[in-house]
């Protein structure tokens, strides 16, 4: 934050005592909307122990999650998750998440963002077959 990389947001991961992955909000240093502490901080820790997953690992966040966040963390699968601030205290910064909150129930037609549902939705799920008959997959 002080080197105005971005918002006040920091994150580490640690997995047997030891930080395996650090991130500080990067968003406006890098013209990233996704390059938010908690999801560098994965990538990092990942690199780290050559995994996807985080299993073993405790992410410490200076603030609860934002749904982006939350769902690379869910994705991530540490152990635990441990925050300072609250999303609410977020919300008094000027980062209020409440709109994404309030998005994620309707379906996507209702949604702000003009969302066509269902295009080549056939062709689509051929993929999802093929994956499924694949052999050689990685799991996940």
């Amino acid at each position: 934050m002080d080197r105005n990389e971005g918002g006040p947001f920091g994150c580490v991961i640690v997995k047997d005592g030891r930080v395996i992955g650090r991130g500080n909000n990067k968003v406006t240093s890098t013209n990233d909307p996704t390059a938010h502490a908690g999801v560098m901080a994965i990538r990092e820790a990942c690199q780290a122990i050559r995994s996807f997953q985080l299993e073993g690992c405790t992410l410490y966040a200076s603030c609860e999650p934002c749904p982006m966040c939350l769902g690379a963390i869910y994705w991530a699968r540490p152990d635990r998750i441990v925050c300072a601030a609250t999303r609410a205290d977020a919300a008094d910064a000027g980062f209020d998440d409440q709109l994404i909150y309030d998005e994620l129930p309707l379906p996507p037609q209702q949604r702000r963002i003009a969302t066509s549902a269902e295009l080549l939705r056939e062709e689509a799920r051929a993929v999802f077959e093929a994956w499924k008959a694949k052999s050689d997959k990685t799991a996940y």
